[in-house]
């Protein structure tokens, strides 16, 4: 502490200074986005969640939400006030157990005004109670709560959080889970890592989720309906619960032909990626109308329609190899989503060789020689592709051709060295496209620069003097297409989030 002496005549304005805290004079809002040039509005500054507990009442039949979300989080500043990414009412919010104001802001935002100033540093406990219908709110235009014939799901990309929890909402802001559902008898809430417990009173049950490893905030999902579930034990010892709905229909069967092949997709997944990086596996298919699958983690979300033509094994083998590439290690900023979709799509080749369905060079040939010159398809950068472009064709196929560029570039060995290692690199954690080039340069002991530039980074096709030395086009002009090709190319309403 300082001491200041003050003369006389100042000693009317220095009471009124004194009775404010250090600590308020340089506290600031901490900002309502955590960064991100794609969506600058999505996250927030000025702190660093390492916990949710969620416990939460559902209704399926009115898609009633009751919630008390309690966030265990650490200031990075000094903050007056601070921001939380959500959409339902709030009827209450405390702050280390101390009543705080709050308000509403923009698309989505929940400001939250401590009592007292909150120290740089500080461990912060902040709790919100809140209640609505995740259905009937929108932002941007768009919502990311299915609701489905006997309940509703939360499950979207890049954001799916604020319609059923209040958070840090970009994957910057990893953290552990807690998530705790009551729902009428007869229903099931579904949710990532490990069922804990469950208990019965008075015509509702209880589901107790947890997740104990960091886990991005979007890739957290909820699922409330009437769902058969299937549990067993992966060879290599994961636990597996499978969720269907009661009411897929026709499509049930091949849902389960697909899904039910999980432990088994990610052990072999393991060969190539290392240990299986969480203690929970599965997947679940809500009777949706969306098209897409996503990574939820340990859970993937699938809908319906991604079995419609039958088994879709290579769908799951796609949002398995997420659970590395982009859960394990989740992306810095959302420009880096080559790091998720390139790799998630390669991991589809390498299951069509497995399949003795077309090799991975066989499946890069393809996708080259198939798209002309003149073809938009090469005018999307996967290294950084825009956000309106984030989910596109592109991203995935020529993302994937990129992988097998590198491939033929650095040779098998060092490839799959750099495959299986680059995980376990950043485990947990987050990283970008400039963080993977380097970890290649040094597996490989290559200068990659030009190769990254021409296969990422350039809106154009690669010429093909570029394409031969990286073992790409060394096949005929109009190569056959791969047995495996329709399969892949089925799982393609995967991007259409």
């Amino acid at each position: 502490m300082h001491r200041r002496f003050i003369a006389p005549g100042a000693l009317a304005a220095a009471s009124v200074l004194l009775a404010i805290p250090a600590s308020a004079a340089s506290a600031s809002p901490g900002a309502p986005g955590i960064g991100d040039p794609y969506y600058p509005a999505y996250g927030n500054g000025g702190y660093d969640v390492s916990h949710y507990d969620l416990r939460l009442k559902y209704q399926p039949a009115t898609d009633e939400l009751e919630g008390t979300a309690t966030i265990l989080a650490k200031t990075t500043q000094e903050l007056s006030r601070f921001d939380l990414d959500f959409l339902l009412d709030v009827s209450e919010v405390r702050v280390n157990g101390v009543r705080a104001a709050f308000t509403t802001s923009g698309e989505h935002e929940l400001e939250i005004t401590p009592r007292t100033p909150l120290a740089e540093g500080a461990t912060v406990t902040v709790v919100v109670r809140y209640s609505g219908m995740p259905s009937s709110k929108q932002a941007y235009g768009f919502t990311s709560w299915h609701r489905t014939p006997d309940g509703g799901v939360g499950a979207n990309e890049p954001e799916a959080a604020w319609w059923w929890f209040p958070g840090n909402d970009h994957p910057l802001d990893k953290a552990t889970y807690d998530v705790s559902v009551l729902v009428p008898d007869g229903s099931q809430a579904i949710s990532n890592g490990t069922l804990q417990s469950t208990s019965s009173r008075l015509g509702w049950t209880r589901y107790n989720w947890r997740s104990d490893k960091p886990q991005a905030s979007y890739l957290a999902t909820l699922a409330v309906g009437k769902f058969d579930l299937s549990t067993g034990t992966s060879e290599s010892g994961i636990p597996v619960v499978n969720a269907y709905s009661k009411d897929l229909g026709a499509n049930a069967g091949a849902a389960r032909a697909s899904v039910e092949r999980t432990g088994e997709i990610a052990d072999w997944l393991s060969g190539y990626f290392g240990p299986y990086p969480f203690d929970a596996l599965g997947g679940y298919v809500p009777n949706t109308t969306t098209g897409y699958a996503l990574e939820t983690q340990t859970r993937p979300f699938y809908s319906p329609r991604q079995f419609a033509n039958g088994s879709n094994v290579s769908v799951v083998v796609h949002e398995l190899a997420h659970q590395w590439y982009g859960d394990y290690v989740s992306v810095a900023g959302w420009k880096d989503i080559w790091l998720n979709e390139g790799f998630a799509r390669y991991a589809q080749w390498l299951w069509s060789e497995h399949e003795n369905e077309g090799t991975a060079r066989e499946l890069a040939d393809y996708v080259y020689a198939s798209h002309p010159a003149d073809d938009a398809f090469w005018t999307v950068k996967p290294g950084d592709p825009g956000a309106a472009n984030q989910f596109d064709i592109a991203v995935y196929d020529r993302g994937a051709l990129a992988v097998q560029a590198l491939r033929g570039e650095i040779g098998d060995d060092a490839f799959f060295a750099v495959l299986k290692g680059w995980p376990q690199k950043h485990a947990y954690g987050n990283a970008s496209v400039a963080d993977f080039q380097k970890y290649a340069e040094q597996v490989s002991g290559r200068q990659l620069g030009a190769l990254f530039d021409t296969w990422l980074f350039r809106p154009e096709k690669p010429a093909a003097p570029a394409a031969r030395t990286a073992s790409v086009a060394k096949a005929p002009a109009a190569p056959a297409q791969p047995k495996s090709w329709k399969k892949i190319a089925a799982t393609d309403d995967v991007h259409e989030h």
